[in-house]
């Protein structure tokens, strides 16, 4: 059997890299899943090269409660149950110092990055405590736990998750669904290229510049792949984590150790 035989797990941010390779490690796993995101197109991309039968995928904004409402819905309708929640969906916005910041930009971040989190937790928990069980993984990141310079929105809506975390998991430890973050350093991909453009216009330097230099703060030398992520969240989402909630689980390379 595999580690998730017979659960059935939801992922926002589905047609992303880091979402994608958890649905892949979920389905190997025995899982049942239903994909999120916002863009249909990518998300039917995803399904054929995942190639499974149990896969749903729904087209949602996780800003919009109704659009929450009904991935939540539909998935229980299709699957029966909500066993994993891996609450990924967000995005980097606008790089550059506070006063350079529009509200608008630190809006959106803060709607998708933390509003999408509560908003997707609020619907999902009344599921498992029904069911008396499941596990939450909410996506923070290393600037959750830290300042980041030319980041505020994105880092103030981290540092939120982290906030709505520890608090659910108060709330439901007595139904027996635990809610942990975990907190990645840079993964390669497109975000990572929005932040090393972003950073690359704010210091006059290349892209290529800003990403030699991020990876010098980071102590294993490189960025992470989403692989190294989605295996987190395996072990979280698994039975093998059944005392662990409340909890900060860094993926960082060793950024956290020089803190």
């Amino acid at each position: 059997m595999g580690r998730l035989e017979g659960k059935t797990a939801i992922i926002t941010g589905g047609a992303g890299g880091i979402g994608t390779k958890a649905a892949e490690i979920f389905l190997r796993e025995g899982a049942k899943v239903s994909l999120v995101d916002m863009d249909k197109e990518k998300l039917e991309e995803v399904k054929k090269d995942l190639s499974d039968d149990n896969v749903l995928t729904i087209e949602a904004n996780v800003t919009k409660e109704d659009d929450v409402k009904k991935y939540v819905d539909q998935t229980v309708d299709k699957f029966g149950s909500v066993d994993i929640f891996f609450n990924n969906a967000g995005i980097i916005g606008d790089v550059g110092a506070i006063d350079e910041q529009s509200l608008d930009n630190f809006n959106k971040v803060l709607s998708i990055n933390a509003t999408g989190i509560f908003l997707g937790m609020k619907h999902v928990i009344p599921v498992m405590k029904k069911q008396q069980s499941g596990s939450i993984i909410n996506t923070s990141s290393v600037d959750g736990l830290r300042g980041s310079p030319n980041m505020a929105p994105y880092s103030t809506s981290k540092h939120a998750v982290v906030g709505l975390t520890k608090t659910a998991s108060l709330e439901v430890a007595e139904n027996n669904v635990r809610v942990n973050s975990i907190h990645p350093a840079p993964v390669s991909g497109g975000m990572m290229k929005t932040v090393e453009k972003g950073q690359g216009a704010s210091q006059g330097t290349s892209d290529e510049e800003v990403k030699e230099e991020l990876k010098k703060t980071i102590p294993l030398g490189h960025y992470a792949d989403s692989e190294n992520i989605a295996n987190l969240v395996l072990f979280l989402a698994s039975d093998e984590s059944r005392f662990i909630t409340g909890a900060e689980y860094r993926v960082d390379g060793g950024m956290g150790a020089t803190s």
